[in-house]
């Protein structure tokens, strides 16, 4: 048996037969349902997180125009009556220098194992693929599509020849022009990837939008203001912990660390007064309410914590490392 909360009166308990939902699952596999798992892949500032949230239809990943905004694989999950497709966004690629870009790399390639489908996204700006990368592409096993981003800056002819370009580079002949800031050939994505899709049921609740849980989405909140606010080596020293998230009836209230490496960064992140720290956190504030429907009381404190990004333990605190 199996034990439900019913909509309609949220604090009765309703109890199913097991029977009856593998029935269910069996009538959705035959009614022609697809569902799969899709990994977006590229350099970093070509797009992928504006892409995902284009397809979504929804802020699922945060965006800035600095390289490495995302460190996590994140999972935006794009449901309909007949399909439901689990898209990953992942980091740019890149040579790891240090234990955190090790682990965001190991990111990418796991979202390479359980893929369905591979997206390479790439853009009108990017001229000289790396070599190393266009070999690894090579590699892929999965069906492939090649993105080109940005078209809207660019014109025809150019887009044109960097089709041509890509097709003789890498091989694939599926490569598609795109402007995922404006929502150009988004549908043509989505029927691309359904031709590869098997008959499944889904794998989420069809009113579920990522995998991360709100705690993580508040610290993406907060850590893409501080990659907006903040100049030079500011951004990339940074990490954002949600010490406490407290989802009240009326309000959330959420308690906030800031890791830097140096007492100099604390400094110019608190700044004179505290006035950039406040700036930063009320513009998070609003996007946390506009994102949670409800107020939020957001309480921020700044740390310093040397080199945490090639410390094991702390990478772990902060879910890089799966070891």
């Amino acid at each position: 048996m199996v034990i439900f909360r019913t909509t309609n009166s949220p604090n009765t308990l309703q109890i199913w037969d097991c029977k009856y939902i593998v029935v269910s699952l069996q009538t959705k596999f035959i009614m022609n349902h697809q569902s799969g798992f899709v990994s977006i892949i590229g350099k970093p500032n070509v797009g992928k997180s504006t892409l995902l949230n284009a397809l979504i239809g929804e802020k699922i990943s945060i965006i800035s125009p600095k390289v490495q905004t995302t460190r996590h694989r994140i999972m935006g999950i794009l449901s309909h009556e007949k399909y439901q497709i689990v898209f990953s966004d992942t980091p740019g690629i890149i040579e790891p220098r240090y234990k955190l870009q090790g682990s965001m790399m190991q990111f990418v390639n796991e979202s390479l194992e359980d893929a369905d489908v591979v997206l390479f996204i790439t853009d009108m700006d990017e001229r000289n693929h790396d070599a190393e990368l266009l070999e690894k592409i090579k590699l892929i096993k999965s069906p492939l599509l090649i993105l080109i981003n940005k078209i809207d800056l660019s014109q025809n002819e150019k887009v044109l020849l960097k089709i041509e370009e890509l097709k003789e580079k890498t091989g694939c002949q599926e490569i598609l022009p795109i402007s995922a800031l404006n929502k150009f050939n988004i549908g043509s994505i989505i029927q691309h990837i359904l031709k590869y899709l098997k008959e499944a049921p889904s794998f989420f609740p069809d009113d579920q939008l990522t995998d991360k849980s709100e705690r993580f989405i508040a610290s993406e909140i907060l850590r893409e203001k501080i990659m907006m606010h903040y100049k030079e080596e500011i951004p990339y020293s940074v990490q954002v912990d949600i010490t406490e998230f407290l989802d009240e009836p009326d309000i959330i209230r959420i308690m906030a660390e800031i890791y830097v490496m140096r007492d100099s960064q604390k400094q110019i992140v608190i700044g004179k007064g505290g006035i950039a720290l406040r700036n930063t956190g009320t513009a998070a504030r609003r996007d946390m309410e506009n994102f949670f429907g409800k107020k939020v009381f957001l309480k921020t404190f700044v740390k310093v914590k040397e080199d945490w990004r090639d410390s094991d333990r702390m990478l772990k605190q902060f879910g890089y490392n799966n070891k």
